[in-house]
């Protein structure tokens, strides 16, 4: 059994009328996604600024009500667990902003046992302490950390913290929402490594939601495209960086910066085109139309359906051949 699972999951935020009598309206952001995460695996998700990844991520939570479809737990859907506070327990989240999401005001003892007070009531305060500091020394940090104040860390550390505070719950799953965009490229390596261990360690399942295929490649065990809140492709992690098959896929992976300036400037010309269309006036075809150079009339007035393309593997698009 799956640990999480969607079934043609959508999501949508309430946004006023126009003028003063105009009715409110659903604005869909995430658009029929299905997916299984396995305990132990990492599901990636990619794809550009403004496609939906975050939104996504807070849904697989319930802390955005989706608008449609089921988000399931364990095979019982989440919109139907009556103790659903107590058990969030099991699934955490990463935030992007390590520094914003800690409290100045406390201590990082008490930011990072604070979870146990909603989880485990009737834990003493020392006790709630020594897992919290527990938790520190599992992601690296001394003891004596838990005296000190966000303010006294680096980003690196701030993060560090973050992932403290997910774990001392002893979850299942964690939502890793950019976790490391925010941080400098030696320290993302470090972070990356240190939820690799802890996964291990702790038999967790991560939704690593990121805009850097580099680092995806490094965590991930499946990769999921999006665009526009729509799934592009899916597919395992060797199978997709070795041959991605979607036009949206192949033109991400042309994007990403090539280290070598010499082989960079060979590459001039494969960078994304154009912006992503509207959420406010999405296209009637293929979300990626107006952007694909392989696009056809069918693209721009039919969407495509995510279908089956290989083993594994599945791609929304019209002229991929399974």
């Amino acid at each position: 059994m799956s640990l999480l699972e969607t079934r043609n999951l959508g999501v949508g935020y309430t946004i006023p009328g126009v003028g003063l009598f105009g009715a409110t309206r659903l604005l869909p952001i995430v658009h029929d996604v299905s997916l299984a995460l396995e305990p132990g695996r990492t599901l990636g998700v990619v794809g550009e600024s403004g496609c939906g990844k975050s939104t996504l991520g807070r849904a697989l939570l319930r802390l955005i009500e989706p608008s449609e479809g089921q988000v399931l737990w364990q095979g019982q859907d989440m919109a139907h667990i009556p103790d659903l506070r107590r058990r969030r327990a099991e699934m955490q989240i990463i935030f992007q902003d390590p520094v914003a999401a800690l409290d100045p005001r406390m201590t990082l003892g008490r930011i990072v046992s604070r979870p146990l007070a909603t989880f485990e009531p009737g834990l003493s305060r020392k006790d709630a302490r020594a897992r919290a500091v527990e938790a520190l020394q599992q992601v690296g940090l001394s003891a004596d950390f838990a005296d000190r104040y966000p303010h006294e860390l680096s980003g690196g550390q701030a993060q560090r913290v973050g992932i403290a505070r997910a774990i001392v719950g002893r979850p299942k799953m964690i939502i890793c929402d950019e976790p490391v965009s925010a941080l400098d490229v030696s320290i993302q390596a470090q972070v990356i490594n240190l939820l690799m261990d802890l996964q291990e360690r702790m038999g967790l399942a991560l939704v690593f939601i990121s805009h850097n295929l580099a680092v995806v490649r490094h965590i991930s065990h499946d990769v999921m495209v999006m665009c526009l809140g729509r799934v592009m492709e899916t597919a395992p992690r060797n199978a997709f960086y070795t041959q991605p098959l979607h036009p949206y896929s192949q033109a991400l992976m042309q994007a990403v910066p090539e280290p070598d300036p010499r082989r960079e400037r060979g590459r001039i010309g494969t960078s994304l085109p154009g912006e992503l269309p509207s959420v406010l006036t999405p296209p009637p075809g293929c979300v990626f139309a107006s952007r694909c150079p392989k696009a056809a009339d069918l693209c721009r007035q039919e969407r495509p359906e995510l279908r089956p393309v290989a083993e594994g593997r599945t791609a929304a698009c019209h002229f991929i051949e399974t």
